[in-house]
């Protein structure tokens, strides 16, 4: 018989599998959008309970996410799945994974450069500090420093358009939020 512990493991081993709907290249466990694996035991047999987080409470992709997660479970041979949306605590990007931002950054999309609370994440490999703002640390493609934003808004309400003044390259900034 295998333990709820291990149970658990293989779902969050196969959700970090299932990819975000909007940012393919990361999957939803690096964005932080799952925020629990719980196993139920009901009398009609054991439920995999999966607690998400949407982005933002009116996220478009909630939905397809929700769809995928169970998609991926039932494929796998998790047979009872169960959604939980939870909105609070709010999604920020300060639980997207080391991992997550590093995929961020190879897509072409900038990861957040300060924490949800204002601290700055230090990039080691730039070592440059900059102002407390919401702003890029360094450019995706040739890690330049030497950014600046084009629009507040960019290919969707989570990031915003930036481009680079070295290499002359716009990319997407995931948001701090």
């Amino acid at each position: 018989m295998v333990d709820v512990r291990e149970r658990s493991e293989r779902v969050w081993g196969l959700l970090a599998d299932v990819p975000d709907p909007e940012i393919p290249a990361i999957s939803i466990v690096d964005l932080g959008i799952v925020r629990e694996v719980n196993w139920h035991d009901e009398p009609a047999g054991a439920v995999c309970e999966v607690v998400i987080t949407p982005t933002y409470s009116g996220c478009p992709a909630t939905e397809v996410i929700g769809r995928s997660i169970e998609e991926a479970l039932r494929e796998r041979g998790v047979e009872r799945v169960r959604l939980q949306s939870r909105i609070a605590p709010a999604w920020t990007t300060d639980w997207l994974s080391s991992e997550g931002r590093r995929k961020l950054s190879e897509y072409g999309i900038a990861p957040p450069a300060r924490r949800a609370d204002g601290r700055q994440v230090i990039n080691i490999t730039g070592l440059r500090r900059r102002p407390v703002e919401d702003a890029p640390l360094a450019c995706p493609h040739c890690g330049s420093a030497n950014t600046a934003p084009i629009s507040r808004h960019g290919s969707t309400p989570c990031k915003a358009l930036h481009r680079c003044l070295d290499c002359l390259e716009p990319f997407d900034y995931f948001k701090c939020h």
